[in-house]
């Protein structure tokens, strides 16, 4: 399949599916896509009412795959931009007929639902509802108008090669429908109007209760996009224009004023204010912008008006790709759910193989047709596999909803469903466990001469590097900078930035090379300098020693240090440290109580590492791995039995990430992070994993207990009403309520306390 597919133009695309019942349904739908040439695989959700298929854009397309849909009974259409208000406007139309159909069937069932009730206690005087013409007045309409889609569904069904919901509940009422018909004006005897009006009125019940209780299961996705102001302020011309957000196109000179959400993604190029991001990092302080600082989408300009470029807009800003994820994710499958997809292909075939079994067993045993014609209704109307086909995607619906509104970006339902089972969680140091803010914090002069030039005067090695003129210290601070510049990592930065912050003018260097895992080095001013490990002194043959004491006292504070060589010799070493976040001993805590082994990875040396560990209570450090050694560790871990989580930034961490059984990236937000991940976590607080880890598991607690009732409805329904034990009315009442019930039990997720 992969080689296939890696021959082709593979594209994504998701189709709205509407008229699918029940899990028999969406299985045939599927079998249809998954059977279409061009398609590589398909996958139908029914609670989402969503196709997700991979395809081969030479060969097929989506127009022409939603053709293949309707082609069998259904409706289908393209997901595009407008594809969440179609579908929204679709399942108001849906609840719409819904209530029509079950207002006429409810009026007119509970005459003879009342009449039943009173005989029942004995009560005259009602009987005339039960009687003569007046219950086939009152059950017709039901049945042709009220029950007309149950027709509809079965004869598209049967048409094209299976059997589905609509189809028992079509045979089982009209069964009991024209049963009584017959009895009605041909013979005497007892008619079974009401059962079938009251079936068909407790389903529709069902239906609309559960169209109603799945719109609810996408409400993160509604407040997702209830963020997005629907005009921008833009300067076209040189005049302000209100327009429609999606007309806003990159390269628009954007105003935002005091109070209003930032339209689209961009930089700023006038003004100073401060931006509410919480929406995106979860900090709850503004974050102060001025021009060349970024503003995202959907955040809240609190007190100055700013002038920004629009850089990406519509479908590319940060809102709309978190959006897009949440909807794959609660359109994509766990595994669990391949276990009711398997028997939902072969249930309706087997319940219509019992019922029949049913009717023919009774009709032996008692001769009455009319006691083996309501048995087999029963069977027919109890074993309806609604509730099998919501009991996974419901939950994954919420469980993935919940997730996103607290900053937890689940990529699927795979990636939920495996969360739960993780046993070992890996933590990447910088950026992750620390705030990845590094500063200096002190610069050590090596050699006797400590104010001469580099600081790096004779007899370094002996004398060793605590040197604390402050001349000779800004001389080393300078020239570090220089090298330093040309480098993007943060310790690197956390000099350069000392060096402005104390007025220094930074040279030009030449040469410049880094060197993974190592340093980096260059040449300023002449001379060739090297900064980095311990590991990169002894490459190069410089006398480590002489670093060896200071070096020994920072890391064992938890610092970083950073040794400076020149012209062969020791010259110095600066000091950088990376503060704790404040909620990461906290989130150790929790995690080892959830029962997960926590480790810390860092290419820091073993000492720096062990003291960083030790604020935040890791017992199992891995220290001075490098970063193309950190996906081998976590195969290690693996192979010593555990589920492994590897948590990183999403870039330095990709490969370790891809290694791991579930990788998360925190505190970021940014489209590396987003599509390197199986979890983002978007609020960079450690106290996001724990709670990514209870979400998963209370989604899977709520699965199984789904598809324990949903079997438990039909494999115990199923055999009672098939003994007789069962009335139809009584079956219909069941059905319904097994669908509602997942449904509902699936809603409790949206009350759980991460």
């Amino acid at each position: 399949m992969a080689d296939k597919a890696a021959a082709q133009e593979v594209r994504k695309g998701t189709l709205i599916v509407t008229g699918m019942s029940c899990a028999a349904c969406s299985a045939r739908v599927e079998r249809v896509l998954n059977g279409t040439d061009g398609v590589i695989s398909a996958g139908v959700n029914l609670a989402t009412n969503k196709a997700t298929i991979e395809y081969d854009a030479d060969q097929i397309s989506l127009e022409k795959l939603a053709e293949k849909v309707t082609d069998i009974g259904y409706q289908a259409f393209k997901a595009e931009d407008d594809a969440v208000d179609r579908e929204q406007k679709a399942r108001s139309r849906e609840i719409a007929r819904l209530k029509g159909r079950f207002y006429v069937a409810a009026a007119c069932s509970l005459p003879m639902l009342l009449a039943m009730i009173l005989h029942l206690f004995g009560v005259k005087g009602f009987d005339w509802l039960m009687t003569g013409l007046v219950p086939f007045l009152l059950a017709t309409p039901v049945q042709f108008y009220s029950g007309a889609q149950f027709y509809v569904g079965a004869y598209r069904s049967l048409k094209s090669g299976s059997a589905n919901m609509d189809v028992l509940v079509a045979m089982g009422t009209s069964a009991a429908y024209f049963y009584s018909v017959v009895i009605t004006f041909t013979t005497s005897g007892h008619v079974y109007f009401e059962s079938s009006a009251i079936i068909i009125t407790l389903v529709l019940l069902g239906k609309l209760l559960e169209a109603a209780a799945r719109g609810r299961t996408s409400e993160a996705i509604k407040k997702l996009m209830g963020l997005v102001p629907k005009t921008a302020w833009v300067i076209r011309n040189g005049q302000e224009l209100e327009i429609a957000v999606a007309e806003v196109v990159p390269g628009d000179v954007v105003i935002v004023r005091p109070g209003e959400r930032i339209p689209v993604d961009g930089q700023v190029l006038e003004g100073h204010s401060a931006v509410d991001e919480s929406m995106l990092t979860g900090e709850s302080l503004p974050v102060e912008k001025e021009p060349g600082d970024a503003v995202t989408g959907a955040t809240i300009n609190k007190n100055g008006l700013l002038k920004f470029r629009a850089e990406k807009t519509g479908k590319d800003t940060v809102l709309a790709r978190i959006i897009r994820l949440v909807e794959e994710a609660q359109g994509s499958k766990a595994p669990i759910q391949r276990l009711a997809d398997v028997i939902s292909g072969y249930f309706v075939p087997a319940v219509l193989g019992i019922a029949v079994l049913t009717f023919i067993i009774w009709y032996i045993l008692t001769g009455e047709f009319a006691t083996a014609l309501i048995n087999f209704t029963s069977v027919l109307v109890i074993a309806c596999p609604c509730a099998l086909g919501l009991a996974t995607p419901t939950a994954i619906m919420v469980g993935t909803g919940k997730g996103a509104e607290n900053g937890i970006l689940f990529k699927g339902g795979e990636h939920l469903e495996r969360a739960h089972s993780l046993t070992a969680i890996i933590l990447d140091k910088t950026g992750t466990i620390t705030k990845g803010e590094p500063q200096v914090t002190d610069v050590r002069v090596c050699g006797a001469d400590a104010d001469a030039g580099t600081g790096a005067g004779a007899g370094a090695g002996a004398e060793g590097c605590a040197g604390t003129d402050a001349d000779a210290e800004g001389r080393l601070l300078r020239l570090a900078a220089a090298v330093e510049k040309n480098s993007e990592h943060p310790l690197a930065q956390a000099i350069v930035i000392k060096a402005r912050d104390n007025g220094i003018t930074i040279p030009e260097a030449t040469s410049f090379e880094a060197l993974p895992g190592y340093g980096v080095a260059a040449i300023v001013e002449g001379q060739t300098l090297l900064i980095g490990n311990t590991r990169l002194m002894e490459s190069k043959g410089i006398a480590a020693e002489a670093f060896q004491e200071q070096r020994a006292l920072f890391e064992s504070q938890g610092k970083t240090a950073m040794l400076v060589a020149s012209a062969g010799q020791p010259a110095g070493i600066i000091a950088v440290a990376d503060t704790v976040k404040e909620g990461s001993a906290a989130a150790v805590q929790t995690l080892k109580e959830l029962g997960v082994t926590v480790v810390m990875i860092t290419g820091d040396n073993e000492r720096t590492a062990q003291a960083i560990a030790a604020q935040v209570g890791i017992d199992r450090v891995l220290a001075e791995v490098l970063p193309e050694d950190k996906a081998q560790q976590v195969e290690k871990l693996k192979s010593e039995g555990h589920l492994v989580g590897m948590v990183g930034d999403g870039i330095n961490d990709a490969p370790a990430l891809a290694a791991a059984d579930v990788g998360m990236a925190i505190g970021t937000g940014t489209d590396v992070a987003i599509e390197a991940a199986d979890i983002t976590l978007m609020h960079g607080d450690l106290r996001s994993i724990p709670q990514a880890l209870r979400m998963s598991r209370q989604t899977m607690r709520v699965i199984k207990q789904n598809l324990f009732w949903a079997f438990f409805y039909n494999t115990v329904g199923i055999p009672v009403a098939a003994l007789g034990f069962l009335s139809p009315v009584i079956a219909g009442a069941a059905m319904a309520f097994s669908s509602v019930s997942v449904v509902s039990n699936s809603l409790r997720l949206k009350r759980f306390r991460l």
